[in-house]
């Protein structure tokens, strides 16, 4: 295991996202809790990337700093060669719609909306048609066809994790970020659910990274990145569940 180097500009032509000393300081009455604590980290192009670590090691908070959820108290953060700390809100908005997609926990569809109009919402939102063949392939891929109509109250905790993927993929982002997107399924829908995504980076050529405390979920991605007291504490490609928990003892320790 080794703690991850600073991205140089030449690693950054082929990286997703990337922080350069990011720290988040949150206050509470008269203390500070450092969430963050100058981490440097990259995701790459093309990857599915884990970000792992205990409670309150700063995993949801990394996430939502590199994903334009949230700011950091210093440091940087860019999306491809985008420095968010430049944007305004408007600017932010209009990038998180168009370059980033997100997968949340508890799906996040809106109930009235056919599976179908909620993945194109995103597209909808930003006033694009999208490219028509690749959604139909995203379809395919996670196969919806035959539920396109159906609303969400109509589809197993599954489908309507299938459908919030699929509205990811749609408008072809820069990057998507999951926050523990099988947290409300069972092993076997979860293990589905996964398996979509690890397709998606593996035959669509998306870039994933996902925050998660679940060891085999982990295993699915290419690298994970762990994290403890707000800091890189290493990484690990080509997991294994075994491997994770092995090393979560030590990370404990």
């Amino acid at each position: 295991m080794t703690t991850l180097p600073p991205p140089s500009i030449a690693e950054s032509l082929n990286i997703a996202a990337h922080a350069v000393s990011a720290s988040k300081i949150y206050v509470t009455g008269d203390s500070e809790v450092h969430a963050l604590d100058g981490v440097d980290v990259s995701f790459e192009k093309g990857k599915f990337t884990a970000i792992m670590g205990p409670s309150g090691s700063g995993k949801s908070t990394l996430m939502h700093c590199v994903a334009g959820l949230d700011s950091l108290t210093t440091g940087s953060v860019f999306i491809s060669d985008i420095d968010l700390s430049l944007l305004n809100d408007k600017q932010l908005t209009e990038l998180r719609r168009e370059k980033v997609g997100f997968i949340f926990q508890a799906f996040n569809l809106i109930p009235t909306l056919s599976a179908e109009e909620n993945i194109l919402l995103p597209l909808s939102l930003g006033r694009r048609k999208g490219d028509t063949a690749w959604i139909d392939r995203v379809i395919d891929t996670i196969s919806l066809r035959d539920r396109l109509n159906h609303r969400p109250s109509e589809l197993s905790g599954g489908q309507q994790q299938r459908v919030a993927i699929a509205r990811a993929l749609a408008s072809q982002p820069d990057i998507i970020f999951a926050d523990e997107p099988t947290g409300n399924l069972d092993s076997k829908t979860g293990s589905e659910v996964l398996t979509f995504m690890r397709q998606a980076v593996t035959d669509l050529g998306q870039t994933i990274v996902m925050v998660t405390h679940d060891a085999v979920a982990a295993s699915y991605a290419d690298r994970i990145v762990f994290l403890a007291d707000g800091k890189i504490a290493g990484e690990m490609f080509a997991p294994t569940a075994q491997k994770v928990l092995d090393y979560l003892k030590h990370l404990g320790e």
